[in-house]
């Protein structure tokens, strides 16, 4: 990549894939931005979002044509099998990257497959980052998501001017594989959390408080977390059950967090207590859920409603 891209105000060509909920946004941020956005996504849907979005994006018909030639390619997909097998297919990533090139996978992956599939990605004389974010829809679509970044000095520093324009903050973790290392032990807290909460609420609900106050309480104690202020009033208390991040991607992350755990050599029981809890309620809620469904399974295996008389809180923010 040319020094152009240590400015800002430098337009690059910039290829997109995976044009999802936070994808799009993504997208446009970097196309407003004065940059020229080539997309693709193998969901035709996708595409025409990303039009409707940023009338001036290219829609491209391969992940390769979005690619060629292209100063920096993001990804933005469910999850580092995904990644690789996009870079390493015949028509894929790789196929389209040139030397002085930067890949950059914003998606939660396996860190051992961001290793791998950037030994794909130096083969072609290109570099690759892991930049995970946190901040959901909401933050892709104001543009404050927080990056969690993993890679070379240099290639962050090259980077950074494009995070800034989708986010707020930039982490730098350390070498390739850092961002996504931290990705999965946050969504981990982040998930036993929304458990532990959950099971508390249905306890202190069975035993007739309020859980609108029994949240107040938390929030003004040592029980307070981001899921106390911006999760259950928002969304399990009002009946909403809306966030946006997926179940699924959460058991995801879990198991992924698990892995890096075992492969650290440190053992994790607690949240390994966990993890077959958040896969029963996978099984039974079904597929595409939201991660607040997660009570909703609990409140059923309790037969206890999380619910009050109270009017709830403002709307917060979603999980990431």
């Amino acid at each position: 990549m040319s020094a152009k891209s240590l400015h800002p105000s430098a337009p690059l060509t910039i290829g997109f894939i995976g044009l999802g909920v936070m994808g799009v946004p993504m997208a446009r941020h970097l196309g407003e931005a004065g940059h020229r956005v080539r997309g693709f996504d193998v969901a035709p849907v996708a595409l025409e979002r990303l039009r409707a979005a940023h009338a001036a994006a290219t829609l491209c018909s391969s992940a390769h044509a979005a690619t060629q030639g292209a100063d920096v390619v993001f990804t933005m997909l469910p999850d580092g099998r995904v990644v690789r097998d996009a870079v390493l297919a015949p028509d894929g990533i790789a196929a389209g990257l040139g030397p002085g090139a930067l890949l950059v996978d914003t998606s939660s992956s396996e860190p051992w497959l961001t290793r791998e599939t950037a030994a794909a990605v130096a083969a072609r004389g290109a570099s690759m980052v892991d930049a995970p974010v946190s901040g959901a829809q909401w933050g892709a679509e104001a543009a404050e998501l927080v990056f969690m970044v993993g890679g070379t000095h240099a290639d962050v520093q090259r980077l950074r001017p494009l995070l800034d324009v989708m986010g707020k903050q930039i982490f730098h973790l350390g070498a390739l594989g850092a961002g996504h290392t931290m990705k999965c032990l946050n969504n981990l807290v982040t998930a036993m959390t929304l458990t532990a909460t959950a099971e508390v609420l249905a306890t202190g609900t069975r035993c007739g408080l309020d859980p609108a106050a029994m949240t107040d309480v938390l929030n003004a104690s040592t029980g307070a977390s981001w899921i106390t202020r911006t999760h259950i009033h928002q969304r399990i208390i009002s009946r909403r059950f809306d966030d946006p991040f997926k179940l699924e991607l959460m058991l995801k992350d879990i198991a992924i967090a698990l892995g890096v755990a075992h492969e650290a050599g440190v053992r994790v029981p607690l949240c390994e207590a966990g993890h077959p809890l958040w896969q029963a309620a996978d099984r039974a809620m079904g597929p595409g859920v939201s991660v607040s469904e997660l009570v909703r399974w609990i409140e059923r295996r309790e037969g206890v409603v999380i619910a009050s008389g109270r009017r709830p809180m403002d709307s917060g923010t979603p999980a990431a």
